[in-house]
């Protein structure tokens, strides 16, 4: 299960970088965003960076690009939003299997009301966060439909700021590494390693600020 999962994950990267330079991309990125929401082993910030050093890179050796920045950032905010909504309603109408499945009991139960009270309390700030945490953002957006969160008046306000800002931080951190170094397999991986830099920080800044309350400088939800 591992190794197919490894090979899915390299073969959609080498048709990243195959379909970078073709208006075919968007296409992929739209796909890729959406089933990295449900399924999250799909490379989707690999992907919206690709299409970000494409845009970039045509600017340094001064050609016309084949890739619109803007079109990557629609595009890629688009598929998460529909992935995220997916997996909302995923949440929402397997609500009985789930809880019997993870939230089974007296204590299951007080931990499915403790995850509802913590979204409603802090839901929109912590939807932004989790879509920048590889499988967090599933595990989020699985649970506001599960808790029962307003769909139109709660979830999508907050999903869609969500997803434009995740979408344009990752194009735009590959659109300006690909504008300033000239090999584009290199300004992808390099664009690549700082966002994976950047998701390594938001998650040891996560745990921490969970030790520091488990500690006592603010009550821990149970």
């Amino acid at each position: 299960m591992f190794n197919w999962t490894v090979e899915l994950f390299e073969s959609i990267q080498d048709l990243v970088v195959d379909l970078s330079s073709s208006p075919w991309f968007y296409l992929l990125l739209f796909a890729v965003a959406l089933l990295d929401s449900v399924i999250p082993v799909v490379p989707s910030e690999f992907s919206v960076i690709a299409g970000g050093v494409a845009a970039g890179a045509a600017t340094l050796i001064d050609e016309r690009p084949v890739l619109s920045l803007l079109l990557v950032i629609v595009t890629a905010a688009s598929g998460a939003y529909l992935g995220d909504s997916l997996a909302y309603w995923i949440g929402n109408r397997s609500d009985r299997l789930l809880k019997r499945v993870f939230f089974r009991g007296e204590r299951g139960e007080r931990r499915l009301v403790a995850t509802g009270e913590q979204i409603r309390k802090r839901g929109g700030m912590l939807l932004v966060t989790a879509r920048f945490i590889p499988g967090g953002r599933t595990a989020m957006t699985f649970s506001c439909g599960l808790t029962e969160q307003p769909f139109l008046a709660w979830f999508t306000r907050w999903d869609l700021l969500a997803t434009t800002i995740w979408a344009s931080y990752a194009a735009l951190l590959g659109y300006f590494v690909g504008d300033v170094v000239e090999n584009q397999s290199t300004a992808l991986w390099l664009a690549f390693g700082l966002a994976l830099g950047v998701t390594v920080m938001i998650e040891a800044g996560r745990w921490s600020l969970q030790r520091w309350r488990a500690g006592g400088g603010e009550p821990s939800p149970s």
